[in-house]
């Protein structure tokens, strides 16, 4: 394994587009380098502009950073495929060093739901709950979340680590997720595994928090959920993939030394 020219070399996955991307992009710009991952699919429901994000691979993105400077390498990994994970840190240790920042963004994105009908409130379609469609949001957002952290952390240790950061994405909340009850499920199951990593790891220099990003422009947001956002006093607006990217890249510095176990909610 080579020795790293970076101070730090992260993981990101889900990076193509939106908080991913812009979260690669953050971490590069601070010093790290970066190994995103990407899983380009079609999605005929999707809103144009969540099409075209989900159709992507990673290229533009690694090629920002790189004309800024920093270090990337884009692999293409559907992460629902439980043998993704230890090549991705394979790959990361051989070409860029082994990785101490960990950053689980990817999902599934499926909508579904109890009580089936044609649009959600930001009229997106819906589908009834199938074995299928849990399975597939368990697997990419949960499953490989605990492959992702239980991988990260046996190679650190292995190698004698004393310092690593892990930040997961979460959504929903403690009532549920009416209308993407997979989704709710699989960022609930994701967050438990977050702060057991937190009291698991934290002896070997290990922080472990999850970001709850408010309602960001991702490619999906239209007018409509402009104007119901800015109707509802939870949030502040409509944010930016940068404004939670922000939030991950300071859980990933030397300055979030002691903070851990957190789910950090956004407005």
């Amino acid at each position: 394994m080579p020795a790293s020219p970076h101070r730090h070399v992260a993981l990101v996955t889900g990076a193509n587009h939106g908080i991913g991307a812009a979260t690669a992009r953050r971490l590069a710009a601070d010093g790290c380098a970066v190994l995103l991952t990407f899983h380009a699919f079609d999605d005929p429901e999707a809103e144009e502009g969540s099409r075209r994000a989900h159709a992507s691979d990673a290229d533009g993105v690694v090629a920002a950073i790189r004309a800024d400077g920093g270090t990337a390498l884009a692999v293409a990994a559907d992460l629902a495929d439980a043998d993704v994970v230890p090549a991705l840190f394979d790959r990361a240790e051989a070409e860029l060093g082994p990785v101490d920042v960990l950053v689980h963004n990817a999902t599934a994105s499926l909508l579904d739901t109890f009580r089936p009908q044609e649009r959600d409130w930001a009229g997106r379609p819906q589908h009834g709950l199938t074995v299928a469609s849990f399975d597939r949001q368990l697997a990419v957002d949960a499953r490989a979340g605990a492959a992702l952290i239980a991988d990260f952390a046996v190679r650190l240790q292995g190698r004698g680590g004393t310092w690593g950061r892990v930040v997961t994405l979460t959504s929903g909340g403690v009532e549920g997720f009416p209308g993407e009850v997979s989704y709710g499920a699989a960022k609930a199951a994701l967050v438990s595994l977050t702060l057991s990593a937190a009291l698991e790891l934290s002896r070997s220099g290990v922080t472990a928090n999850a970001v709850h990003p408010p309602v960001t422009d991702t490619g999906w947001v239209t007018d409509e959920v402009r104007d119901a956002v800015a109707a509802d006093d939870r949030w502040m607006g409509v944010a930016e993939p940068d404004d939670p990217a922000r939030v991950i890249a300071w859980l990933a510095s030397e300055a979030a030394d002691r903070v851990t176990g957190n789910v950090l909610r956004m407005a």
